[in-house]
């Protein structure tokens, strides 16, 4: 079954600082290149705010969606994709998620 991946990807660094064109750029180009699109939700970028448990105050932060559609999940490379943005965009986490999708 086919599945709709998406990846949220955050506007700004750790520190605060705007994070460079080129890190978005090369995830767009990698995703074309890989699945043949890619849907990129960047017009308005969307909020995100969670709390750690313990923490006091929630955290927040400014995120791009890519989003693209794979005839199956490959599950092993999009962890090791995801462990690639991680270091690439230095965080902690980056949330990617799939969803089975039936296109009509």
């Amino acid at each position: 079954m086919n599945q709709v991946i998406q990846i949220y990807l955050p506007l700004y660094g750790n520190a605060g600082e705007r994070l460079p064109r080129a890190l978005y750029d090369a995830v767009r180009d990698e995703l074309v290149g890989r699945f043949g699109g890619i849907t990129a939700y960047t017009r308005v970028p969307a909020h995100g705010i969670w709390q750690e448990p313990g923490d006091q105050q929630a955290a927040h932060d400014d995120i791009v969606i890519y989003e693209v559609i794979a005839d199956r999940l490959d599950v092993p490379w999009w962890q090791s994709y995801r462990a690639d943005l991680e270091a690439r965009f230095r965080q902690e986490q980056i949330l990617i998620r799939a969803q089975p999708v039936q296109i009509l």
